[in-house]
C-alpha cells in the first residue's frame, strides 16, 4: 500500500488509529499490539500477499536466534555462534531475493556458462527489515536490548510507519514508547502534528518529486539527445526528485507514527547543505548512516587501526552500502565513489588543509550529483553518457541552435526550479521538518495551511492515471 494513495490517506490510516485507540481504552493493550501488526502485515500484503511469508518466516527465524541470545545460561562462545549464524541468516536472505539474478547474470557472462535466471520479485522493504533486525540481534548479544515477547518483536519488526522504507530503529528507541500509558490514548497535539508530517511529506512527493520526475525520466531515457545544458537539467533534476521524494515518505512514515503516539528518528537533516561528504552522510539518510558506521565501520575495526587499515574500513564500509542499495554495477560504483571520497576528505582533513566554506560546498554538492547520475541510471553505460555531456563544453554553442524548440520547456523548468528553492527548499536550505515541526502550535493559520496542502496534493492525485511509487518503495 502506498503512503499517497486514498486507500492509505482517507481509510487504512484512519481506521487503524481509531480501532488502535477504543482497543486502549477498554484497556486490550495486547490486543492494540496485535491490531497494529494484523494490520502491518495487510499493509504488506497489500503490494503482493505472498511477500508475508517471507517477513513472517524472517521474524520468526530471528526471534529464536534472539531467545538463545538473551538466555542468560549461555557461554559467550554459544552466543557468537547464534550471532553469527543469525547474521549468516539474514544476509542470506537478503542475498537470496535482491543477488540471485545479478550473481547468476555475471557467472553467466564470466564463465560462458546459460544458467536460466531464477527471476526472483523482490519483496518489499526487504533490505529494511533485515538491515534493522541485524542491529537488534548485534545489540543482543551486547546485551542492550532484549525482547522476550515475541508479540513486542513482531511490532518492532513489521510496524507499518517504518516498514518498507525506514527509517532504520532501534529496539531501545522505539519499543520502550509503546509501553508507556500515555502513549496507549490520543494525543491531540501528537495526531496535530502527525498530520502536518503527513501533509508535508505529500506535497513532497506528490507536487515536487513526482513534477521533477517528468524531467529526469526524459533525460535518462534519452542520453544520447542530451547536451550541455540538458544534461545538467536531467543531473540537477534528479537530485531534487531523489531528496523530496525520499524525504517525503520518511515525513510521512514520522508522521503516521506519531498521529500513533511513537517517535520515530529524523532520517534528513537538510543533506545539501554538507560541507563534506562526512557531512553529507551525517545529515542523508542518517539511520542508514548510523547503521554502516555502528554495525559495519566499527566491527571492522574503524580508526582504531592502522592509517592503511582505516581508509580501506572506510572505502569497504560504503561500498557494501552501495551494494544493499541494489543488485547492479551501478550501485556498486556509487558505492565506491563515495567510499573513495571519504577517504579524500579524510586524507585532506588529516594534511591540515582547508577550503573556504562556499567552495568546500560547491564541490561537495557538485560530487554528490554526479553520483546520483551513476545511482539512477540503469547501465553504466547511460551514466558514462551523461556525465560526457555535463562535460561536453563543445556543444553549448550547438544547442543555441535548438533554443526555439526547448526554449519554452526550459523556460517553465527554470520557473518551476526558483519557485522550489524560494518556497518549498526551506526545509532544505533553511529550517528542516523537525524543526518546523518542534515550533508548530495548533493555531487556525497553520490548520488552513495544512489543510490547503493537503487538499492540493488530493486534487492532483485525483487527476492521475495511476499512484507514483517512492523511489525507496521496493528496495
Amino acid at each position: 500500500m502506498l503512503f499517497n494513495s486514498f486507500a492509505y490517506l482517507l481509510l487504512f490510516l484512519p481506521t487503524v488509529a481509531i480501532v488502535y485507540f477504543l482497543l486502549n481504552g477498554r484497556q486490550f493493550f495486547w490486543a492494540g499490539k496485535a491490531w497494529l501488526i494484523l494490520c502491518s502485515l495487510f499493509f504488506y500484503a497489500y503490494w503482493r500477499i505472498s511477500f508475508v511469508t517471507v517477513i513472517i518466516i524472517s521474524i520468526l527465524v530471528n526471534h529464536f536466534f534472539e531467545a538463545y541470545l538473551s538466555g542468560r545460561e549461555y557461554g559467550n562462545r554459544s552466543r557468537r555462534i547464534a550471532l553469527i549464524l543469525g547474521i549468516l541468516f539474514n544476509v542470506g536472505l537478503l542475498g537470496y531475493f535482491k543477488y540471485a539474478d545479478f550473481f547468476v547474470e555475471n557467472a553467466n557472462a564470466v564463465f560462458g556458462t546459460l544458467i536460466p535466471l531464477p527471476h526472483i520479485t523482490l519483496p518489499l522493504g526487504i533490505s529494511f527489515f533485515t538491515f534493522q533486525q541485524i542491529a537488534y540481534l548485534v545489540d543482543n548479544y551486547k546485551r542492550i536490548s532484549s525482547e522476550r515477547d515475541f508479540l513486542n518483536y513482531s511490532l518492532f519488526v513489521c510496524f507499518f510507519p517504518q516498514l518498507v522504507a525506514g527509517p532504520i530503529v532501534h529496539h531501545k528507541e522505539m519499543m520502550p514508547q509503546f509501553g508507556s500509558i500515555r502513549s496507549k490514548l490520543p494525543n491531540w497535539e501528537n495526531i496535530y502534528i502527525g498530520f502536518f508530517f503527513i501533509a508535508l511529506g505529500l506535497l513532497k512527493k506528490v507536487v515536487v518529486a513526482d513534477s521533477f520526475a517528468v524531467w529526469v525520466n526524459e533525460g535518462f531515457s534519452n542520453p544520447s539527445d542530451l547536451n550541455f545544458f540538458t544534461a545538467w537539467k536531467t543531473s540537477l533534476c534528479y537530485t531534487v526528485q531523489l531528496y523530496f521524494d525520499f524525504s517525503g515518505y520518511t515525513d510521512m512514515a514520522i508522521g503516521a507514527a506519531r498521529v500513533l503516539n511513537i517517535g520515530l528518528p529524523q532520517n534528513f537533516n537538510a543533506p545539501y547543505l554538507a560541507l563534506d561528504i562526512q557531512d553529507f552522510w551525517r545529515r542523508w539518510h542518517m539511520t542508514l548512516g548510523r547503521f554502516l558506521r555502528d554495525y559495519i565501520y566499527i566491527p571492522l575495526g574503524g580508526n582504531r587501526k592502522s592509517t592503511f587499515r582505516t581508509y580501506f574500513n572506510l572505502f569497504l564500509t560504503f561500498l557494501i552500502g552501495g551494494i544493499w542499495h541494489g543488485a547492479g554495477w551501478t550501485f556498486v560504483l556509487w558505492g565506491a565513489m563515495h567510499g573513495t571520497a571519504l577517504c579524500i576528505q579524510r586524507l585532506w582533513k588529516n594534511l591540515g588543509l582547508h577550503l573556504p566554506k562556499f567552495l568546500s560546498w560547491a564541490l561537495t554538492f557538485l560530487f554528490v550529483n554526479a553520483a546520483w547520475v551513476i545511482f539512477r541510471a540503469d547501465s553504466l553505460q547511460t551514466a558514462v553518457s551523461i556525465w560526457i555531456k555535463m562535460l561536453d563544453l563543445s556543444s553549448i554553442s550547438a544547442s543555441y541552435t535548438t533554443m526555439p524548440e526547448l526554449g519554452k520547456q526550459d523556460f517553465l523548468f527554470f520557473l518551476w526550479l526558483s519557485f522550489i528553492i524560494l518556497y518549498v527548499l526551506e526545509d532544505m536550505f533553511f529550517r528542516t521538518t523537525q524543526e518546523w515541526a518542534a515550533r508548530l502550535k495548533p493555531s487556525i493559520r497553520w490548520t488552513l495551511k495544512m489543510g490547503l496542502a493537503f487538499a492540493s496534493c488530493m486534487i492532483i492525485m485525483m487527476n492521475q492515471s495511476r499512484f507514483t511509487e517512492f523511489i525507496y518503495f521496493q528496495f
